[in-house]
């Protein structure tokens, strides 16, 4: 969160300044994905059912990191099945795998166009050029079968291939085109789902390839359906096994399931020889040889075994296991096999009567053991990750873009200081002179109206940052990289707020009774936190809603990925739609209830949550005037956070952007400058503390011009190394850690800003004290509100958003709305302030 806000007033339009802030680092680009595997070498991994199932899940029951994932998308590919197939690329992208995409046509081979695969091509580019990821797309697979509305149209199915062929080839997805027919026993399957009647009289002369005038077992199951060299890059096979355990029951014949039995002896082998389950033999030799070897070309193999838990018969174990084991013998002699996919779905089957049959190797943890242990030492494939992988992680982090494109950063932050430290000496002219301008300080408890106008001023700057548009305001707060950002200041306000407020609490209720509304209300916003990210995702669902605005990110190109990494797009809501499933996996609650997915104007309430959880004991503690330790525990807490920068202890969303362990030294100290606010005014306002107040201030800002001059005249600054400037940003001043410079910022800037609000109150006060001060009383509940002014505005289209008017017009607008809002208590029963 970064932000500044353009003011009436001179001496605040300097001050803002210090508040923009830069972001987080983004993950660099992915290391190049090979075209294939190692030579001898095999990805897999499984085909699963995506609206029940993710890749955290699989790669959890399985124990091990698969190399690739399959996934169904409907084709052409409209905007709910572009977001299944973005959805899809970005999990496989977190474990590092390839992804095997079939693209499945839900309208007539004839009526597909090239533009539809022209904007096949261009997502599979911008997959490419985001991720790196190696996609294998499978068009029409099964287009042998009479089961799939595509089946059986060989001259429409080859030209509907080649059409996307020559667009995927002439683009830069390095995506490779898949030609995947079914296993040929049973062909032409015309009792398993109803031959097509309405064949064409070229499709027939076609497909009656033995010239006999008759479409039957003696014709080719696969030569129709070659789209030729130029087009395939890839050649697969579909290979299941349906539980009938005799070559005569084959799939693609009308009998019926009754038992489960295991895979016959040497069936896979008797397969891949064209030799199992065909009323007559035959004698063009097999797939693998004919389609593999003779056209020199990598395989795919889709394979899985059917289980049936309403039949009596062989365990569920020897069933699988006695077919994976033979896939995995087959594959010792075929080393053009370069990547197989197992079917990990339960769906209704024909060939079990249309009941729910179980093809899952990893549901049963037992099965899923012994799964993994014979692939580990099958020694041929290859597990992930197997490019560099794309983690939630890194997508929490890259929501905050470090880097600025242009300016000198290190300048900007000179000068701000000089600025201020000029207009805080001028303060104490003013105060001397204007008297009758001071805050009217009695001295006593309550609230602090300049704390509540400060807090007003960086939530207003947070909502304007994060509604991405055009304007004077948004200019400030993109371009101008401060010192320090909105977010230091507002966890630090937030701990002094309740370090003044909590002790009145506890004064009129007790101090258990406090601890216990402290605790409620700590709950309030963790429930209030997931209604919002639950919301949100209900959002989604709205057609006309662009929730992708603030559900994903896309990096800038300001991370420390540099412009390399501008354009991916990352997902903030992993798993999230497996929590829809019935019932809904344990992966994606704990991730749900961990905060660790959620909108990304939204990361730092997770932070909120859990500080203020230790409100109650952090406050015990230094009632009882043990303020030093919770210091020095909090600053042991910040050092460990450096010396092991990797650690997060929740692992939560906001726990990338802001690290716990770091970010809660700025709250701790807030919370003690809070509680012991009077005596700490009263030293610093002294006549020792105005000079050392004084000293320090001058003395930071004429470091900093000291370090500017130097680089700047070609000298060395004495005692430090010439390269003091040029480092001074990246060894000082970053924010996720939080590192000196911004904490001596934090400092430098309360003190100026306390100093400024004290000396010139009347007059700023009746200028957006009306506005800044009910907002910042409010500042929580406006937070929560931002969310969804960045969805709305994000959501209507048509709009030149770039305009520096429309977005004068519309920052002010909603700031007027914030304002609006707070002064109704609009739900203020209900989210908490």
């Amino acid at each position: 969160m970064r932000g500044a806000l353009v003011r009436t007033v001179a001496v605040l339009v300097a001050s803002a300044s210090l508040l923009i802030g830069g972001a987080l680092p983004a993950q660099a680009v992915a290391a190049s994905t090979p075209a294939q595997p190692a030579t001898g070498k095999t990805w897999f991994g499984p085909d699963l059912d995506w609206g029940s199932d993710a890749p955290d899940g699989y790669e959890g029951r399985l124990g091990a990191t698969p190399s690739s994932y399959g996934v169904e998308i409907d084709y052409p590919i409209d905007r709910s099945a572009e977001r299944e197939l973005l959805r899809s690329t970005r999990a496989a992208a977190t474990q590092g795998a390839t992804l095997v995409v079939s693209l499945e046509p839900d309208v007539s081979l004839r009526s597909l166009t090239t533009a539809d695969a022209r904007h096949a091509n261009e997502l599979l580019q911008e997959i490419h050029r985001q991720y790196d990821t190696k996609v294998l797309v499978r068009f029409a697979p099964q287009m042998n079968g009479t089961w799939v509305r595509w089946g059986q149209q060989p001259t429409q199915f080859v030209a509907a291939f080649r059409t996307l062929a020559a667009q995927v080839h002439a683009g830069s997805s390095d995506a490779a085109m898949v030609w995947s027919p079914s296993y040929g026993a049973g062909y032409p399957f015309g009792e398993s789902a109803g031959r097509l009647q309405d064949l064409s009289a070229t499709d027939v002369s076609k497909l009656d390839t033995n010239g006999d005038g008759q479409l039957t077992a003696a014709d080719d199951p696969y030569e129709p359906y070659w789209p030729g060299d130029a087009s395939v890059d890839w050649v697969g096979l579909s290979m299941y096994y349906f539980g009938k355990g005799k070559a005569t029951e084959a799939a693609g014949r009308d009998v019926p399931l009754t038992t489960n039995d295991v895979p016959e002896s040497g069936e896979v082998q008797a397969r891949f020889d064209e030799t199992w389950g065909y009323e007559q033999s035959q004698s063009r030799g097999d797939f693998y040889d004919r389609f593999a070897v003779g056209h020199d070309r990598p395989m795919l193999l889709d394979t899985g075994a059917l289980y049936d838990h309403s039949l009596k018969g062989a365990a569920e174990l020897d069933v699988k296991q006695g077919w994976w084991r033979q896939v995995f013998t087959a594959l010792e002699d075929r080393p053009l096999i370069r990547g197989v996919t197992f079917l990990e779905t339960n769906r209704r089957e024909p060939e079990a009567g249309n009941r729910v049959a179980d093809w899952r190797d990893t549901a049963v943890p037992g099965i899923a053991g012994s799964f993994r242990t014979d692939l580990q030492a099958t020694d041929r494939f290859v597990f992930g990750p197997v490019t560099e992988r794309v983690t939630p992680q890194d997508g929490n982090a890259a929501t905050n873009q470090q880097l600025d494109t242009g300016g000198d950063q290190m300048a900007w932050i000179v000068w701000c200081a000089v600025g201020l430290a000029i207009v805080f000496l001028l303060s104490g002219v003013f105060g001397r002179l204007l008297p009758s301008w001071r805050y009217p300080d009695d001295g006593g408890p309550g609230r602090d109206l300049r704390l509540d106008l400060f807090r007003g001023f960086i939530i207003l700057a947070v909502v304007i940052t994060h509604i991405e548009i055009g304007g004077p305001y948004s200019y400030i707060t993109l371009h101008a990289v401060g010192a320090i950002t909105g977010a230091e200041m507002f966890v630090f306000l937030s701990g002094m707020v309740l370090g003044m407020t909590y002790p009145l609490a506890i004064k009129k209720f007790g101090e258990w009774v406090a601890a216990v509304g402290a605790w409620k209300r700590a709950r309030k916003q963790y429930l209030v936190t997931l209604v919002v990210i639950a919301v949100v995702f209900a959002l989604s669902f709205v057609p006309f809603l662009n929730t992708d605005a603030i559900t994903t990110f896309t990096d800038r190109g300001t991370g420390t990925g540099g412009v390399g990494a501008e354009g991916r797009v990352y997902d903030l809501y992993p798993n999230a739609m497996q929590l829809l499933a019935y019932p809904p996996p344990w992966y994606a609650i704990r991730q749900f209830l961990l905060l660790e997915m959620g909108p990304w104007p939204f990361n730092i309430m997770g932070l909120f949550v859990v500080l203020s959880l230790f409100i109650p004991p952090l406050l015990w503690v230094i009632r009882r005037g043990f303020w030093w330790a919770v210091l020095l525990v909090s600053w042991a807490l910040y050092v460990f956070q450096a010396l092991v920068p990797g650690f997060q202890p929740l692992n939560s969303q906001f726990e990338s952007v802001f690290p716990l362990l770091t970010w809660q030294v700025v709250f701790t100290h807030g919370l003690v400058l809070g509680y012991y606010r009077r005596q700490i005014v009263g030293a610093l306002t002294g006549r020792l503390g105005k000079v050392l107040v004084g000293i320090g201030i001058c003395g930071y800002a004429g470091f900093l011009v000291y370090v500017w001059a130097a680089n700047h005249l070609g000298f060395t600054p004495v005692p430090f190394p010439a390269s003091m400037y040029d480092d001074l940003y990246n060894t000082a001043y970053q924010r996720v850690d939080l590192q000196w410079g911004r904490l001596v910022d934090i400092a430098f800037f309360a003190i100026v800003s306390y100093a400024i609000l004290t000396v010139f109150w009347k007059p700023i006060a009746a200028a957006i004290g009306w506005l800044w001060i009910p907002i910042g009383q409010a500042s929580l509940y406006v937070f929560v509100w931002q969310v969804f002014f960045a969805l709305a505005i994000a959501s209507i289209p048509g709009v030149d958003w770039g305009n520096a008017w429309i977005g004068f017009a519309t920052h002010s607008a909603l700031i007027l709305l914030a304002w609006y809002m707070v002064r109704k208590k609009f739900l203020f029963s209900v989210i908490p302030r």
